[in-house]
């Protein structure tokens, strides 16, 4: 009720109606961006263009600079690049030959690319070298990964996750995605309760980033059949 007010005031003032959506939308947008977290933000898609012209410029003068090479890397790989940043990252590993973060980075790459296999060499050889790399966020890559094509090893790997990093709501998330794929609804639902209580048990600087995947478990609680449910 009170956004149709908010609007009819607004259209009063401005005039015209798709003005004042328009600023409703703004005003939702910097709302959410303040306190919330689940719009993505508008200027970081520029900021890391920008980031990434500068890198690339800079490895133009100095193609040595590892350093340079892995921040590139990672851009890339947040801009979904994933096939343009791999041989960066083989140059860092080839610098770095026993950096378990790197070879971490680049199986995850291998694995977006649809390089199942050699993702998961290159993943299970970081965790060996640091069982605890990246807080053990590659077995969640995994498990992300092959949740379609092989789904008693994808559980395998969420478990092992969620031993290592027990705070994860997107960890909780994807078990409950898995286990309502193998038709056990019931630990579907107990793993969508254990993102929600998770996230609520949460130091707020925390909330925001896993807020997307409380809020995702919440919904899927929800389309689970009542039966399972009581």
């Amino acid at each position: 009720m009170g956004k149709f007010l908010l609007f009819g005031i607004l259209w009063l003032l401005t005039g015209n109606p798709f003005i004042s959506l328009l600023i409703i939308l703004v005003v939702i947008y910097l709302l959410d961006r303040r306190f919330i977290g689940i719009f993505p933000s508008v200027t970081r898609p520029f900021q890391v263009n920008s980031r990434i012209r500068r890198l690339k410029q800079s490895l133009r003068l100095n193609p040595h600079n590892t350093s340079n090479k892995r921040e590139l890397s990672r851009l890339l790989m947040e801009k979904k690049r994933f096939r343009e940043a791999v041989p960066y990252l083989e140059e860092a590993l080839t610098a770095i030959p026993d950096s378990a973060e790197i070879r971490a980075e680049l199986g995850r790459c291998h694995l977006k690319l649809g390089e199942k296999n050699r993702g998961e060499e290159l993943i299970l050889e970081a965790l060996e070298i640091d069982p605890r790399v990246q807080y053990g966020e590659p077995y969640l890559r995994l498990g992300e990964a092959l949740s379609d094509s092989d789904r008693s090893k994808a559980l395998s790997y969420l478990e092992q996750f969620k031993g290592i990093n027990s705070s994860s709501c997107e960890a909780y998330y994807r078990l409950g995605r898995l286990y309502s794929q193998l038709d056990r609804r019931e630990e579907s639902r107990k793993s969508y309760q254990e993102a929600i209580d998770i996230y609520r048990s949460l130091p707020k600087y925390k909330k925001r980033s896993e807020r997307r995947w409380a809020l995702r478990s919440s919904f899927r609680m929800g389309l689970l059949p009542s039966a399972s449910r009581k």
